[in-house]
C-alpha cells in the first residue's frame, strides 16, 4: 500500500472509530488541554502502529487495546506529576446529567469515585463492561482469556458492591 493509500486508510478508520478514541480520553482524563494531549497522543500511536495492524481484529478491537495502553500509560505519567505539584481530586470518570434527580447522581458520583480507584487494569475493564462489550470482546482487548476477563469483571463487581454496602444502612 503506498503512502497515500495508507493515510486515507487511516483517516478513515480513525474517523469511522473516533467516539472509541475519545470516550477512553475522557474516561483518563478531567481536565480538557490533558483530554487533547491525550486523544493525540492515542492517534500518534495508532498511525506508527498502523502498519502492523492484523486484519484478524476488528478496527474497534485495535483501536481500545492501543488506546487503553496508551491511556494508562498517560494517566500513571500525568498522575504522578500531579502529586508531586497538585494532588489528583477529581473523578476520573464524568457521566453525571444535572437533569438527573439527587438520589441517583449521588449513586453515580460514588460509583465514578470507586471506579476512579480501582487499579488502571481494572479500570479499563470496567470502561469496556459499562460499554457493553461482550467478554470475548473485552478479551481480545485487553489481551486476557474469556475466562480471566470474566473472572475480574465478577471481583470488581464484588469490591464495587462492598463499597456500596454501608452507604445503604
Amino acid at each position: 500500500m503506498n503512502t497515500i493509500d495508507k493515510s486515507d486508510t487511516f483517516l478513515t478508520v480513525i474517523q469511522t472509530h473516533k467516539g472509541i478514541v475519545y470516550k477512553i480520553a475522557n474516561a483518563y482524563c478531567r481536565d480538557a488541554e490533558d483530554r487533547k494531549d491525550l486523544v493525540q497522543e492515542i492517534i500518534v500511536q495508532l498511525w506508527k502502529s498502523f502498519d502492523h495492524y492484523q486484519d484478524q481484529y476488528k478496527y474497534s478491537t485495535w483501536i481500545y487495546r492501543i488506546a487503553l495502553n496508551v491511556a494508562i500509560s498517560f494517566y500513571r505519567k500525568e498522575n504522578r506529576r500531579k502529586q508531586v505539584s497538585n494532588p489528583l481530586s477529581d473523578n476520573i470518570l464524568d457521566i453525571t446529567d444535572p437533569g438527573i434527580p439527587d438520589d441517583t447522581t449521588i449513586q453515580i458520583g460514588l460509583l465514578q469515585q470507586f471506579i476512579s480507584e480501582l487499579k488502571e487494569l481494572d479500570k479499563a475493564l470496567m470502561l469496556l463492561y459499562l460499554e457493553e462489550k461482550s467478554h470475548k470482546e473485552m478479551a481480545e482487548i485487553m489481551g486476557l482469556s474469556t475466562s480471566n476477563v470474566s473472572t475480574k469483571i465478577n471481583r470488581i463487581k464484588l469490591l464495587l458492591k462492598q463499597k456500596f454496602a454501608p452507604l445503604k444502612s
